[in-house]
């Protein structure tokens, strides 16, 4: 009976994290960050430059949501050709999830996030000057490619070089401390704020450039990412390579995991409820770059929220399998009454939405890198390359469902897909629960450096 109270897993709970009940209090599933240890904000400068970039990155998906309508009129496309813009680079992400820790452990850290930089300012630029909708799209690819070499090799950097945060000195080396007392809690919070910064103002410089012209966003994109290019350069020195090669097969093996899987398999039906939002919404609510902007941007704001500052005091309170199921569900809700509902409800259910997308965000990818004992680089490849086939597949599907029905019915699929999600935490709820966190990150290399610093 105390365990239920607290978010331990009983028979009669389908969200019941067993192995929190087990352990008690101790064991937050990922949840837990105690007080008293270094600030969050105390960190190196290579850091920083690294999560400022990551911006930018991010701002890269979101960009193009106000501008679609735009892109749309300005180029003579379909609704569906112009979410293309969006499947051709998720396509490209997942495929590329293979490739990022095979060229990664081969070249180092340092230059694959310089050469995923490079890339994304080659193919913004061009993505401007694109005279087709076909020319845009394949640009976005080029994009796609360059952005998964950085948003995934950064991670590991930022995880790798990110000081700990509410360590407690008398913490237990053994455990029980929970990730508070490591540097993995300090990198996903530092990542998924700059997720959260950079979803919240893709949307909105999307707006304000795009009300110009609907290529100025993407020249200032590559702008941007010159920038952080720079600072790269300059404030991140080499990592120390991984003792053992990445090989293009280990994604795929690393799924092998019954935990690891059931996580991909749960967060590719929610990427298609999140990415139905981000790619098709706009096209519903059909406003100026200016509002549509506006509505994206309090979406991002109310993301990064609920990613960054709810999310670990929830999983510390409910567990994060409870939080998980719980926020899969309220996000079909709210797409269902966002399907259906007039155009002030949508507006509402829109930025609602981003609370819900927020905290699964964390926790899946605290799922991602914990749930398995395989390499965390390995595992997040793994992990990404099965969710990011959704997030190409929605853009995609959302508005010919649309043509072939009515524009309510991509709402009710979103809905339906993210609680299938909640349905396999339910079902999987054992084989997704995570043990209880040592203070340091667990696959090291030779010299004592985490091997997912390196890819």
């Amino acid at each position: 009976m105390h365990s239920s109270g607290r978010g331990g897993g009983t028979h009669d709970d389908p969200f019941g994290d067993p192995l929190r009940a087990s352990h008690g209090d101790s064991a937050r599933g990922g949840g837990g960050r105690e007080a008293g240890g270094p600030s969050l904000l105390r960190q190196p400068m290579a850091v920083w430059a690294t999560a400022g970039a990551s911006v930018v990155a991010f701002m890269g998906i979101g960009l193009v949501d106000p501008i679609l309508p735009s892109i749309a009129k300005g180029l003579n496309a379909s609704t569906s050709q112009v979410s293309l813009l969006f499947t051709s680079y998720f396509l490209i992400t997942a495929v590329a999830m293979l490739v990022t820790g095979f060229v990664s452990s081969r070249i180092g850290s340092r230059r694959t996030l310089l050469t995923g930089l490079a890339l994304v300012v080659v193919f913004a630029a061009l993505s401007g000057t694109s005279s087709s909708v076909g020319e845009l799209v394949g640009f976005r690819a080029g994009w796609g490619l360059g952005n998964a070499l950085f948003v995934s090799t950064s991670l590991a950097v930022i995880v790798g070089a990110a000081h700990p945060i509410g360590a407690s000195h008398s913490a237990s080396p053994t455990g029980g401390g929970g990730r508070a007392a490591g540097g993995g809690a300090a990198a996903i919070l530092l990542y998924e704020s700059a997720l959260g910064l950079g979803m919240a103002c893709g949307p909105l410089l999307g707006a304000v450039l795009g009300d110009m012209k609907w290529r100025y966003p993407f020249f200032g994109t590559a702008v941007l990412m010159a920038i952080g290019f720079l600072a790269i350069t300059v404030f991140l020195k080499e990592q120390p390579r991984p003792a053992r090669k990445t090989s293009l097969l280990d994604p795929i093996r690393a799924l092998g995991h019954g935990g690891l899987a059931s996580a991909a398999a749960s967060a590719f039906f929610y990427n298609y409820a999140f990415f139905t939002v981000l790619a098709f919404t706009p096209f519903v609510l059909n406003m100026s770059p200016y509002n549509s902007g506006g509505v994206f941007f309090a979406w991002g704001v109310l993301l990064a929220i609920f990613s960054v500052l709810l999310a670990p005091r929830l999983q510390k309170r409910f567990g994060s399998l409870r939080v998980l199921g719980g926020s899969l569900l309220l996000l079909a809700v709210d797409l269902g009454v966002l399907g259906y509902g007039g155009h002030t409800i949508a507006v509402v259910c829109t930025v609602l939405s981003g609370a819900f997308i927020g905290l699964n965000n964390t926790v899946f990818t605290e799922l991602a890198l914990g749930v398995s004992d395989t390499p965390r680089p390995v595992a997040s490849a793994g992990y990404n390359f099965v969710r990011w086939f959704a997030a190409a597949a929605a853009p995609f599907l959302a508005p010919k469902i649309a043509e072939s029905t009515d524009p309510h019915i991509p709402f009710v699929v979103a809905a339906l897909a993210a609680a299938v999600g909640a349905g396999i935490v339910a079902v999987r709820r054992r084989a997704l629960a995570l043990p209880a966190e040592e203070p340091e990150p667990r696959h090291t290399t030779g010299d004592g450096v985490p091997a997912f610093a390196n890819s």
